[in-house]
C-alpha cells in the first residue's frame, strides 16, 4: 500500500487543494448574494424560476465545501449578507437590471464554474475532491443548458459572428 492510499477524507490536502476549494467558496458565496439581488430585478417567471435554481444549487455547493473545509482546519471565507426581498416596482427602471443581462451574467458563471471545477478536478490528488467537483461540474452543465435554451426562446442571445461557408461553388 503507498502512501496517500487509504480513506481519502483521512489524508492531508495540499496547498492547490485549498486554495482551489477556498476560492471556489469565495466565489459562490458571492454569486449568490448577486443572484439575490437579480431575483429581486426580473420580471419574467421563467428567468426567476432559474435564478432561484441556481441559488439553491449554490447553497449546496457552499454547504459541502464548507464542511470539507471545515472537517480539514481551514478557515472560511467570509459571506456577504443575505440580500432582502425587494419590490420590482420600487427598483427605478434605470437602476434595474435587465432580464437579458441577468441570463447573460449568469450564464457566464456557469461556463467560469465549470471551468472552475474542472481545474478543481484536475489538481485534486485525494478521490473525494474530483467526486464532489464533478458532482458540481455535471449540476451546472444541466443548469447551462436550461440557460442556453431560456436565452434563445427569450431571444437574449447574442451570438459571436457565424461562420458560413461563402467560398465560391463551381
Amino acid at each position: 500500500m503507498g502512501i496517500l492510499s487509504g480513506n481519502p477524507q483521512d489524508e492531508p490536502l495540499h496547498y492547490g487543494e485549498v486554495f482551489g476549494v477556498w476560492g471556489y467558496l469565495l466565489a459562490a458565496k458571492g454569486m449568490l448574494a448577486g443572484y439575490q439581488t437579480y431575483s429581486n430585478h426580473t420580471g419574467d417567471k421563467d428567468l426567476k424560476r432559474l435564478i432561484e435554481e441556481a441559488m439553491e444549487g449554490l447553497k449546496q455547493e457552499i454547504h459541502q465545501t464548507e464542511e470539507l473545509l471545515k472537517i480539514n482546519g481551514v478557515g472560511l471565507p467570509p459571506s456577504p449578507p443575505e440580500r432582502p426581498v425587494a419590490d420590482l416596482e420600487a427598483i427605478p427602471v434605470g437602476a434595474r437590471f435587465n432580464d437579458p443581462e441577468i441570463a447573460a451574467s449568469i450564464s457566464k458563471d456557469i461556463a467560469q464554474g465549470l471551468i472552475a471545477c474542472s481545474q478543481i478536478i484536475g489538481q485534486a490528488i485525494r478521490e473525494d475532491i474530483p467526486m464532489m467537483f464533478g458532482l458540481f461540474h455535471t449540476a451546472k452543465m444541466q443548469l447551462g443548458g436550461k440557460f442556453l435554451r431560456l436565452n434563445k426562446e427569450k431571444g437574449w442571445l447574442i451570438p459571436p459572428p457565424l461562420h458560413l461557408n461563402t467560398a465560391e461553388k463551381e
